[in-house]
């Protein structure tokens, strides 16, 4: 199969010069309020440059190649901006990590106000599918006015998806988030559950953000919703050629950064034709800091479309040490090589 070819966020252009943009960096730690991917504190670089401030915050254990997407976003907040957006707030979903039952209405309550829809992992290494239908369970029964989905990070095989899908049919979810690895175990799985009767729509995540084509998704007919997300995929532009090149209905989500990278997943969102579902820019209130004063949260599901300001005094308290701001450096070297 012949891949698409989609744009480069910097094609025609210089890229900034390595040195500029090392003398314009931040690190910090954030701390969790629960732990979410395993992590309690999140590593995060900050970037500034002529245009504002960009975020590059790839988890720890991925390597220069796959890095460099999350650097090329960060340079495109931080020297191009961003493109004309076609609305001022955006939809959002609260975000449920896989806590036990009686957690639910805690992290709930970091959310401001009506909560609209719900998020809800699921398949967490060392949990069983008891675990997760009782999470399930817990969040429709504190938050009854809203619609619930899941996310499994490819947690399942086809017989743990099936059965797990079959079981969480009663809750009317949204959708299914990746619940199997490949984009093939995706369309497998898709027409098992319509033979069944299911019609739990599929959503692709990992499928999209980490395949060499990410329209492959879409020509195998794998999945009903695409998810996207600025940084992984390279930036606001290709995330939305690559929206507009599959035809598929999208969901703007978050890579667990601060305010400054929710900034340019809002700006995705706000720049898509069509946002049928709320996104997952809610992470900050997973946070117990934030990089800016004022965090960039949802009022009443809405995420409201405003630029943010890293404050001095946040970025020097929550400053990493020496020796991890030398790992970032280096690790922003590597994914800049690639890059050229």
């Amino acid at each position: 199969m012949t891949m698409v070819e989609l744009p480069a966020v910097f094609e025609g252009k210089e890229l900034p010069d390595l040195g500029e943009i090392l003398e314009n960096v931040r690190v910090v730690s954030l701390p969790m309020r629960v732990k979410f991917r395993g992590v309690t504190f999140r590593e995060t670089a900050l970037i500034q440059g002529p245009a504002g401030w960009g975020e590059f915050a790839p988890f720890l254990e991925y390597g220069p190649a796959e890095a460099s997407a999350w650097l090329a976003g960060a340079l495109e907040a931080a020297w191009l901006g961003y493109p004309e957006p076609l609305r001022d707030s955006i939809a959002l979903n609260a975000t449920v990590p896989a806590v036990a039952p009686e957690q639910v209405e805690q992290v709930l309550s970091n959310y401001r106000g009506e909560i609209r829809e719900v998020k809800i992992k699921v398949a967490e290494a060392g949990q069983t599918l008891e675990d997760d239908v009782a999470r399930v369970a817990a969040v429709a029964a504190a938050a009854p006015d809203a619609r619930l989905k899941i996310d499994a990070n490819q947690g399942w095989n086809h017989e743990q998806a099936l059965e797990a899908l079959t079981r969480l049919e009663e809750f009317d979810l949204l959708y299914a988030e990746q619940p199997v690895a490949s984009v093939e175990g995706l369309a497998r799985l898709r027409e098992a559950l319509r033979q069944r009767g299911i019609s739990t729509p599929i959503a692709a995540d990992e499928s999209v953000r980490k395949a060499e084509d990410p329209l492959r998704v879409a020509e195998l007919g794998a999945a009903d919703v695409l998810i996207v997300k600025a940084a992984p995929l390279g930036g606001v532009r290709r995330a939305l050629a690559i929206v507009e090149k599959s035809g598929l209905p999208a969901v703007v989500s978050s890579a667990l950064e601060s305010s400054v990278g929710i900034r340019t997943g809002a700006a995705l969102a706000a720049s898509l034709p069509e946002l049928p579902f709320g996104c997952g820019l809610g992470t900050v209130s997973l946070m117990k800091a934030d990089t800016v004063q004022d965090s960039l949260v949802a009022e009443n599901g809405y995420l409201p479309l405003r630029d943010v300001t890293p404050d001095s005094v946040l970025l020097e308290n929550l400053a990493v040490s020496a020796e991890r701001l030398h790992w970032w450096r280096e690790r922003i070297k590597k994914a800049y090589e690639q890059l050229k």
